[in-house]
């Protein structure tokens, strides 16, 4: 099932995508997970697409694909260093945009490049589980784009701004619900620049599994409704430029599309 977050008329709510048809819900899916289905229905075209939620704590895996820990240890001259353990970041909120939104490229920013993640949404409260039950605490996944400005990132040591600019965190377009872990390992992310693809892998090829790092956070941290975590990217990206456009595809979740445009 794919939950959709839209505003029609002013009004913001919550339904079910099938193909370009919305039918709209009378709840939310962190308040349950079967939707109150009102007969309301609306075209793609006729709503405004929103974020599909904004995160309670938003949280990011951090070189979780080996490919990419090689390209960018190559960029700078250095020898890779894979990690012996699941290591967890930070977003800030106020960086997520919706699926056709613009990011906006600051005048001063440099070298500004895409990371087409998966996004795991955390549907209920969870502490000390187990690998084996990690999953049982996931209401669905969505797709996110992890902007980045790279001479920003090697310059600010939390990279509050490379990483948490206004608009550098496009999520969306929808959450995908019933999925298991037989659907992660047949998931494929193909990131498009343009229209040509530039990036493409499997989505499960992790150095640490989503099971991992939830085991492993929640020995620590209480996982509440409404957290998301992003798992990370594979690849390399080429600087990006005003008027470009980017496509983030997963296999079973849809495509989640924005265009980058200069600051005014």
């Amino acid at each position: 099932m794919r939950w959709i977050r839209f505003t029609h008329a002013g009004r913001t709510a919550y339904g079910v995508l099938d193909g370009d048809r919305i039918e709209e819900a009378a709840n939310d899916p962190f308040t349950a997970p079967e939707p109150e289905r009102t007969g309301q229905t609306y075209t793609v075209a006729e709503v405004r697409i929103e974020a599909p939620f904004i995160p309670r704590t938003f949280y990011a895996a951090g070189l979780n694909y080996a490919a990419h820990i090689r390209e960018m240890a190559e960029k700078h001259g250095i020898d890779p260093a894979l990690p012996a353990k699941p290591d967890m970041g930070y977003r800030a909120v106020n960086a997520i945009i919706a699926h056709g939104d613009p990011v906006v490229i600051p005048r001063d920013a440099t070298k500004v490049q895409y990371e087409g993640e998966l996004a795991v949404v955390i549907g209920r409260r969870a502490k000390h589980l187990a690998e084996a039950d990690a999953l049982s605490c996931v209401l669905g996944y969505t797709i996110g784009n992890d902007v980045s400005e790279r001479a920003w990132q090697a310059s600010d040591r939390t990279f509050w701004r490379s990483k948490n600019t206004d608009t550098f965190k496009p999520m969306g377009p929808t959450i995908t619900t019933g999925l298991g872990a037989a659907d992660l390992d047949r998931m494929e992310t193909t990131v498009r620049l343009n229209g040509e693809v530039r990036t493409r892998f499997p989505t499960n090829a992790m150095l640490f599994s989503i099971q991992a790092y939830i085991a492993a956070m929640t020995r620590y941290i209480t996982l509440h409704p409404g957290d998301v975590l992003w798992m990370g990217t594979d690849g390399a990206s080429p600087d990006l430029r005003p008027g470009d456009v980017v496509e983030v595809g997963i296999t079973g979740l849809g495509t989640l599309r924005n265009p980058f445009v200069a600051e005014a």
